[in-house]
């Protein structure tokens, strides 16, 4: 599943970092890894989801080469990983409820699955009383609980905690030990990067990993890359064989069942000529009704609404209320906007009616000034024509 083949990744300007490293890690594998720090136990996690590249070797993951992931594909490789922090990364501002949520509804899965899956993992890590409450009040163990349940919100094929009880007690930290390995008996595969003694005593009987100054030290259970490549394909080979064997007795299985059936169905044939008009309307029934029950369910407002939702999904969640006041009041503003509406309207009306009789007056007033001035200008020319007789 997991193959490092003599990778190299080294950091200036002291060249620390990892050095000629080879391990394999089978599907469902529990796996330590320990080593001081700075032995590049978290180098592995950052090469193994891709954020380093290495210099030199090569990584796979489901038989396919990190390096040939393209960047638009990235994600789909990294959803394929869950990582534990040892500083949780929790965001604050988000409740339990959803921290755990938060990866699913960025893989857009509906409600109900997410709403199914948070209150399973809940379930699983005994804290289901917890879910509306935030980081900042919650203990160590419960946020770092929290954080596993997240790291498995999308059912991840492998797990990689990586100091995960570094910043807890003992009692609290074996409590996250033995909820890690009860993880990886339900089939997920568990590397776990830890220095604490009594945590690698819980795991005294899996693979235990030792990095020194960046290379192996020791592998207890040590596998070769390209051994292990060799016995899968033997495997496959053997396997293949036997189907092939199976196959055969089962084809000449089937052709003399064939030929009995046949025989059979022509009997049947005969007898049940009348009663195949009435099957066929039943089956026609229930066809209609299953595909009735089959279409889809209304979506909801989103169990993220608050954080993803737009301003329009929002404000529908806040006005549908039980009692339905709040929609009384909204058609209330509504009514009285339209009155306030009305009034402008009425007013602007108004006072164009003024205006004009206003512009009405104006222009009579102005007609009798001009003939007030043409009567006093004919007056005036008669006694000039007196005065020159």
């Amino acid at each position: 599943m997991i193959v490092f083949n003599s990778v190299y990744r080294t950091f200036d300007p002291d060249d620390s970092g990892l050095k000629d490293i080879s391990f394999t890690i089978d599907p469902g594998e529990l796996v330590m890894i320990t080593g001081h720090s700075g032995s590049g136990k978290t180098t592995i996690m950052r090469l193994l989801t891709k954020e380093y590249t290495p210099n030199k070797g090569e990584i796979s993951f489901d038989e396919q080469n990190l390096s040939k992931i393209k960047k638009s594909k990235l994600h789909e490789h990294r959803r394929k990983i869950g990582v534990v922090f040892q500083d949780y990364r929790l965001i604050p501002e988000m409740n339990v409820w959803e921290n755990i949520a938060l990866p699913l509804a960025i893989t857009g899965k509906k409600d109900t699955e997410i709403a199914e899956r948070v209150t399973d993992l809940l379930n699983l890590i005994q804290l289901p009383e917890k879910a509306h409450l935030f980081p900042s009040q919650l203990s160590g163990g419960e946020a770092q609980r929290i954080s596993i349940a997240r790291a498995l919100a999308n059912a991840p094929r492998v797990i990689f905690a990586d100091e995960p009880t570094g910043n807890l007690d003992q009692d609290t930290s074996q409590s996250i030990a033995h909820l890690l390995k009860q993880i990886n008996e339900l089939g997920t595969t568990l590397i776990f990067a830890t220095h604490d003694p009594k945590v690698l005593s819980i795991f005294s009987d899996k693979r235990h990993i030792n990095l020194k100054n960046g290379t192996v030290e020791f592998d207890t259970g040590e596998k070769k890359p390209n051994s292990a490549k060799k016995d899968s394909k033997n495997e496959d080979k053997d396997t293949d064989k036997k189907a092939s064997e199976k196959e055969g007795s089962t084809n000449k299985k089937s052709a003399n069942i064939t030929k009995s059936s046949s025989k059979e169905s022509s009997v049947k044939s005969e007898t049940t000529t009348g009663t195949s008009e009435p099957e066929s309307k039943d089956t026609s029934e229930k066809d209609t009704k299953e595909e009735k029950s089959e279409k889809p369910a209304k979506k909801s407002g989103g169990l993220l609404s608050r954080w993803f939702g737009s301003k329009e999904s929002k404000t529908a969640t806040e006005k549908t209320n039980a009692d339905g006041n709040d929609l009384d009041i909204e058609m209330r503003l509504v009514e009285t906007d339209s009155k306030t509406e009305d009034t402008k309207n009425d007013d602007k009306t108004s006072v164009t009616m003024k205006d004009e009789k206003t512009s009405k007056k104006i222009n009579t007033a102005n007609k009798s000034d001009i003939d007030a001035e043409k009567s006093s200008n004919d007056t005036s020319k008669h006694k000039s024509s007196k005065s020159k007789k």
